[in-house]
This record gives structure tokens, C-alpha cells and sequence, in this order.
């Protein structure tokens, strides 16, 4: 199971820090891709926003368990990701787009943060 937790961890990583990334510094590349079904109304100050908090999670659900420096931050940061993707499915949705993506990621945060959390009980 801790083999499991790890790999989903580490793929939430990457995606978070990939598309934090994104949002952060290249607002105008996200902003093509993000607008092909019409003008999605996120600001860049609300991106840089939403971006910093994907990117805060990505390294936060890794880095804290990885380095044994506060751990119990990772299920927090896994807690955190899940939230922000709840969120994001009910905008896809509200745009009449496929929630596919960011109900796969809101899975996979929630198998972390009930992984890890339960680890603690």
C-alpha cells in the first residue's frame, strides 16, 4: 500500500507542478489552451493564484514525507489538491466540458489523503 501512496503521489507531483507551472509563468499559453470553447473568464491574477496553490500542493504532497521534515503536511497538501480539484469539476461541468481530468485527479488526491491520514490513527 505505501508503494501505492508513493506512486500516486509522486504522479500528482508532476501533474501539479506541471500545470502550476503553467499558470504561473506562461499565463498566455494556458490561457490559449484553456479557451477553445470560449472565453473561460479566469483572470491572470486568478490563475497565478489558483497556480500557486497547485504548485504549493504538488511539492507539498512529496517533499514533506520525502524528506522527513513534518510529514503530516503531505496528507494536508493531498487534502488540499482534492479540494481544489472539487472545485474544478464543478467549473468544467458548469462550462459543459469533460470533468474526466480533474475527476481523475481528485481520486487520486483523495486515495492520498486517506491513505496517509490513516496512518496517523
Amino acid at each position: 500500500m505505501n508503494l501505492t501512496l508513493w506512486i500516486a503521489q509522486g504522479i500528482l507531483a508532476f501533474a501539479f507542478i506541471f500545470v502550476g507551472t503553467m499558470k504561473v509563468f506562461a499565463y498566455d499559453k494556458y490561457k490559449a489552451l484553456s479557451e477553445k470553447n470560449g472565453p473561460t473568464g479566469i483572470t491572470q491574477g486568478l490563475a497565478g493564484f489558483i497556480g500557486s496553490a497547485e504548485l504549493a500542493g504538488g511539492f507539498g504532497v512529496v517533499l514533506p514525507m520525502a524528506t522527513h521534515i513534518i510529514p503530516w503536511l503531505s496528507p494536508l497538501a493531498a487534502a488540499g489538491l482534492a479540494t481544489i480539484m472539487l472545485l474544478a469539476i464543478g467549473f468544467h461541468l458548469f462550462r459543459h466540458e469533460s470533468p474526466a481530468a480533474p475527476g481523475v485527479l481528485f481520486l487520486l488526491a483523495a486515495f492520498v489523503a486517506f491513505g496517509r491520514f490513516s496512518h496517523w490513527n
